[in-house]
């Protein structure tokens, strides 16, 4: 079994940040700062602390009424967040791994929501910037991740695994 690679561990602790960054964030607006009897609080710009109980999947798409969709969009993340776990163990850039580890984190911080409220605390409003949704950290995390993905294997292609190997031979050789 290979080594988790320096890249890999580094989308661990990504991933280890973003889940206690949206928890923490989580339980002070939730708790002391109660805002889900404040209702909206403006701060400064254009954006806002409104809570906003999301029961389906980003921006809200998927909403469900039965509770066994609740469990099964909660399976479906703890499949994402262990997959991409099990492919960050090879992660062998940085990008990648910054890039897997905000994905995982993400996935972890609503998938911890979602089990213990029975939805995902969302409070991040930022309407008056024309954007409709409402979310939170870990969505902000998913949303840089991919698109963190997209661009580098857009900016940086991987070889195939053929011409790698070929490289290697010669230089050995």
């Amino acid at each position: 079994m290979k080594q988790v690679t320096r890249s890999g561990w580094m989308a661990y602790g990504v991933a280890l940040v973003v889940v206690g960054a949206d928890q923490v964030v989580k339980a002070i607006l939730l708790g002391g700062f109660d805002l889900e009897d404040r209702g909206a609080v403006r701060l400064l710009g254009p954006v806002d602390l409104r809570l906003v109980w999301n029961q389906g999947i980003s921006f809200g798409l998927f909403r469900y009424d039965l509770a066994w969709t609740r469990w099964a969009l909660a399976a479906f993340a703890l499949a994402v967040a262990a997959g991409l776990a099990f492919w960050a163990r090879r992660a062998d850039r940085p990008l990648t791994g910054l890039a897997v580890g905000l994905i995982i984190g993400g996935a972890v911080g609503n998938l911890i929501d979602r089990v213990h409220f029975g939805a995902v605390a969302d409070f991040i409003d930022a309407t008056r910037l024309y954007f409709p949704w409402v979310f939170n950290i870990a969505d902000s995390a998913i949303s840089v991740g991919i698109a963190l993905l997209i661009a580098e294997s857009l900016l940086f292609p991987r070889r195939a695994e053929g011409e790698r190997q070929g490289r290697w031979r010669r230089r050995v050789e």
